[in-house]
């Protein structure tokens, strides 16, 4: 048995990698500190910008190696330090696509000196162009009405009208509100649709999702649930309490 898989290990990831051996990953999907001093119960996310883009990139570089040849990278960004950062992946990856995630946010308050914010931002790249994607694992379902208007000929039998379309580089799905179900005790959670759409999409069945920078432990949940294996690291023991909570709850269903 492997001993590192299906496991998140709390400890620094710039120390775990060295778990990991190289090349054994298919889908590594990153949601760092943004640089906005949030509170993860330690000093993660209070870094000055220029120590912050040194981080990222010392641990870009520990990351990259343990992909596959063919592995591929999500990570989630806000508009303050993707430019610098995208072109830090640029120079060792593919870029494939920017995706904008429509958090959904309400129209009310915010700053009265700029546009309110209210998308983050998502990179995905890969390390050679042929990378692993299975599209029709992720299409939309047309509803009824758009399948009764495309009745003409030409339509009859077209793959995309009966399994869907392909998911936009605009993601609209609503962030966790605090009263919201799946919602854990973490201030920048992630929606378990954003991540399983990813891990479908960029990760073949039972192969391995890499995840630095845990937290409240979403990617571990979306791989088991999608049928793959997961490997992370979580600096924060509450925060790696409540993953062993989440798997456990998780596991109990399927039982």
């Amino acid at each position: 048995m492997t001993p590192w898989l299906d496991k998140v290990f709390c400890e620094d990831a710039l120390q775990g990698f060295a778990r990991i051996p190289d090349g054994s990953v298919d889908l590594l999907i990153a949601d760092p500190p943004y640089g906005l001093g949030k509170d993860y119960g330690n000093d993660s996310d209070k870094l000055a910008a220029a120590e912050y883009l040194r981080w990222t990139e010392q641990w870009i570089d520990a990351a990259l190696p343990k992909l596959k040849p063919n592995g591929s990278l999500y990570i989630f960004l806000t508009w303050r330090y993707s430019p610098e950062i995208f072109v830090m992946l640029k120079q060792r990856m593919l870029m494939i696509n920017e995706i904008v995630w429509d958090r959904r946010v309400p129209s009310m308050g915010g700053s009265t000196r700029r546009f309110s914010s209210v998308h983050d931002t998502i990179g995905f790249f890969a390390m050679a162009k042929d990378y692993h994607f299975d599209l029709d694992a992720v299409r939309i379902p047309y509803d009824a009405e758009t399948k009764k208007a495309r009745s003409r000929s030409i339509f009859v039998g077209a793959k995309w009208l009966e399994i869907g379309y392909n998911p936009k580089d605009v993601w609209s799905v609503s962030r966790l509100h605090r009263e919201h179900r799946e919602r854990a005790d973490h201030p920048t959670q992630k929606p378990l649709e954003i991540v399983e759409r990813m891990v479908k999409a960029s990760c073949p069945p039972d192969g391995v999702v890499l995840d630095p920078f845990m937290g409240s432990g979403t990617t571990a949940v979306a791989a088991r649930r999608c049928g793959r294996h997961y490997v992370g690291f979580e600096l924060n023991p509450q925060y790696c309490e409540l993953i062993a909570s989440r798997i456990a709850a998780l596991d109990d269903l399927v039982a």
